[in-house]
């Protein structure tokens, strides 16, 4: 596939599934869902309950469940990916936060449960000083801690 037709389709794909997502996500639309369960559940008097009566609503639903993972999941991806952004821009505008956190959703496991423990750390900290307003950053938090402990008592 050419990088352009690639581009087209990605655009296209986003803006069907930010108007699909929209859509589903209405009032509306819950309820035409419900009337096509009351429809069907109605009707199946009439079709003596049968095989086909149930395959119909079970073939409709799955599609629509299989289509709709792949629309849900593109919206997903770009909310989180704006989520991001945001919490990037704030970390990257506050003089004191570390700036190794702005890409941390691409570290390993084993680092992310490392700056875990670190915060965990930081909290066991300012409990002690039982102040809410404690703050570090990633680089210095222990020695931040001993310097407003010092500012505290001095």
């Amino acid at each position: 596939m050419r990088p352009k037709t690639k581009n087209r389709l990605s655009l296209l794909f986003q803006k069907m599934s930010n108007k699909v997502t929209k859509a589903t996500g209405s009032p509306l639309a819950f309820i035409i869902a419900a009337a096509i369960i009351i429809v069907w559940g109605i009707t199946g008097p009439i079709f003596g309950f049968s095989d086909t009566w149930q395959l119909v609503i079970n073939t409709g639903t799955t599609i629509i469940t299989f289509l709709m993972v792949f629309i849900i999941q593109q919206s997903q991806n770009k909310e989180t990916t704006a989520i991001q952004l945001k919490l990037n821009e704030l970390i990257a505008s506050h003089e004191r936060a570390s700036n190794r956190l702005i890409v941390v959703e691409d570290l390993t496991e084993e680092e992310l449960d490392r700056i875990r423990k670190f915060y965990v750390k930081l909290s066991e900290l300012a409990e002690k000083e039982n102040d809410v307003n404690s703050s570090h950053s990633l680089n210095e938090a222990e020695n931040l801690h001993l310097l407003k402990k010092k500012h505290k008592t001095g």
